[in-house]
């Protein structure tokens, strides 16, 4: 695509239509990150940034998905979270002028806002309710992380998987044949359950035996909800 082609969206349309946490700022504020932001476009595999760089500012989804991840001593990627648009990613490591503390690489072609660091420092101080909304968000994210610990601890792999394909329902959705709108590899949804990607290769094929789903190469499709809901042990 032609620099000239791309159209680079405006940050009120796009905090009120993914309701993001820009949706608090005021008209001023919203016009400092549109002229201070840079618009980038990736294609799936590229990576945002890295774990233990120095990154001087953070980004905005507009469109496509990341995944998010921390990387083993053994090189295994144990995937943390997907962000999709509206979702901001790296403000963590901005908030605490830390190195990032995980990777970022785009697994569904994507168009981000990279937003320069002291433009988040300087409206957390300035504006209470978006500092409340970056608060509420840093607090989910250790909900999420917590529960993934005692997952972890008590959870056999089935139910993880299960859960996991339930939070994926959730979040991203399905489309009018009832597969899920995000498209993963074996392997990734192993770096998702904490296991090994054979055993999720032979649980999704024991799940399709059950007819709780069907396969279509990278994609599945929803049979039974019902029933990973009772194997998940969430519900």
């Amino acid at each position: 695509m032609k620099q000239k082609d791309i159209k680079i969206p405006f940050c009120d349309n796009c905090a009120v239509n993914t309701n993001s946490v820009f949706r608090h700022l005021s008209k001023d504020q919203i016009d400092i990150i549109n002229f201070e932001k840079e618009f980038r476009q990736y294609r799936r595999g590229e990576v945002l940034y890295a774990e233990g760089n120095r990154i001087s500012g953070f980004f905005c989804i507009n469109k496509g998905i990341i995944k998010v991840f921390k990387t083993g001593f053994d090189g295994k990627e144990q995937i943390i979270r997907f962000a999709k648009p509206g979702d901001i990613i790296a403000y963590r490591s901005v908030l605490s002028n830390e190195p990032a503390c995980t990777s970022a690489k785009v697994i569904e072609d994507a168009s981000v806002c990279f937003i320069p660091s002291h433009i988040l420092t300087d409206f957390v101080k300035e504006n209470p309710l978006f500092s409340m909304e970056v608060m509420k968000l840093t607090c989910h994210e250790l909900g999420i992380a917590n529960e993934y610990i005692t997952d972890i601890a008590q959870k056999t792999v089935r139910e993880r998987l299960a859960e996991v394909l339930l939070h994926l329902i959730n979040d991203f959705g399905l489309d009018s044949e009832n597969y899920l709108k995000i498209s993963l590899t074996r392997e990734e949804l192993a770096n998702i359950v904490g296991t090994a990607t054979e055993s999720v290769i032979r649980l999704l094929s024991e799940f399709k035996s059950d007819r709780y789903i069907e396969l279509s190469g990278r994609k599945i499709k929803i049979l039974d909800r019902k029933s990973l809901e009772k194997i998940s042990n969430v519900f």
